[in-house]
């Protein structure tokens, strides 16, 4: 009965304790399982193994843990590492990483750096990311490197001697520059030097049949001014694609001078005309001043008259005498019928 008795009370009291071993176990797998799913976030694994057997040693905690606690995607740098590996390119993890971190594009770089080292072009990792940096492509730079890019301009306009329009159309085959990359002008800057040498050609030819019969002219001498100086690329070759005869600018240009001579004459016509109108204006308004004159003048003679008679410097016959004189004059003028005269009496 003792023993049993005491087998009873001692049962309840490791229930608790086992409850709790069983709990505390509990936790730290979920615990281990928490850590392992922080590890394999930090630490890729998969990118680990695959550089592993790639030939690439890294340190899972120095490089890809580093690389997710500066914010540096792993899978950005430790795919073009293995691909610099692979292609005997030597690399390191740290220069990848800074030129991530400084705004580049990693994969482009070491894609352009295998195939300047396919192609026997001097490309260092250095310039490579310099030119990069610089927002130029520098894969696709080493790829017009090694096969060259046609450019083709815009239909440019130019206009003979002669005043003929001419139209041409050229392709520019260029070779990218790798050591004028920096700071060397783009394609821009081939297409308006191309443009500024043919209009330059066209313009000193003596005739459109001249641009015409010998379009090769064009190239030849646009490609001898050395229109690649200070740019990205180097000119191969200028090839003339299309050459079109425009309009006559020359007759155009007259019509356009003889109409406005035209205008320009009409202009000093209504001027003069204007002039003759005002001076016209100005004689009428002399000859009424005068005329006014010659009334002021007639209506003195009856007051003279009268102090001739109140003198008595003029008698009644003489009175007569002038007036008979008057009325003859007045007789003749009418038989004359001179149309002169009677248009001033009238006026």
């Amino acid at each position: 009965m003792l023993l049993t008795m005491m087998n009873m009370i001692a049962s309840p009291m490791q229930d608790p304790l086992s409850d709790l071993a069983a709990g505390g176990s509990i936790l730290i797998i979920v615990g281990v399982i928490f850590l392992g799913i922080i590890l394999l976030y930090f630490i890729p694994i998969n990118l680990w193994i695959t550089a592993l057997f790639s030939g690439v040693r890294l340190n899972p905690i120095k490089d890809l843990l580093g690389m997710r606690l500066r914010k540096v995607p792993p899978a950005k740098i430790v795919k073009p590492l293995i691909t610099a590996h692979k292609a005997g390119i030597n690399v390191e993890s740290q220069d990848l990483e800074a030129h991530f971190l400084a705004g580049g594009r990693v994969q482009q770089v070491v894609n352009a750096l295998i195939s300047a080292d396919k192609a026997n072009i001097d490309l260092n990792f250095l310039r490579a990311t310099a030119i990069d940096l610089a927002g130029r492509d520098v894969f696709e730079a080493v790829q017009v490197s090694v096969n060259p890019k046609v450019i083709e301009t815009p239909p440019v306009s130019a206009v003979a001697k002669d005043g003929i329009q001419v139209r041409a159309i050229a392709r520019v085959t260029v070779r990218a520059n790798i050591d004028r990359l920096v700071g060397g002008a783009g394609e821009e800057t081939i297409i308006a030097r191309v443009g500024e040498g043919i209009v330059s050609t066209i313009g000193s030819s003596e005739t459109h049949k001249a641009v015409l019969e010998n379009p090769d002219s064009i190239s030849k001498v646009v490609l001898a001014k050395g229109l690649d100086a200070g740019t990205a690329f180097e000119i191969l070759s200028i090839d003339i694609a299309d050459v079109d005869v425009g309009e006559n600018i020359g007759a155009k240009l007259q019509t356009d001078q003889a109409e406005a001579d035209l205008k320009v004459a009409r202009a000093k016509a209504e001027e003069r005309r204007a002039a003759a109108v005002a001076k016209e204006q100005e004689m009428r308004a002399a000859v009424v001043a005068q005329r006014a004159k010659l009334v002021a003048a007639e209506a003195q003679v009856p007051l003279a008259i009268s102090d001739a008679f109140r003198s008595g410097n003029l008698g009644v016959m003489d009175y007569y005498n002038l007036r008979n004189i008057q009325a003859d004059t007045q007789m003749r003028e009418s038989i004359g019928g001179s149309d002169d005269t009677a248009t001033t009496e009238e006026n």
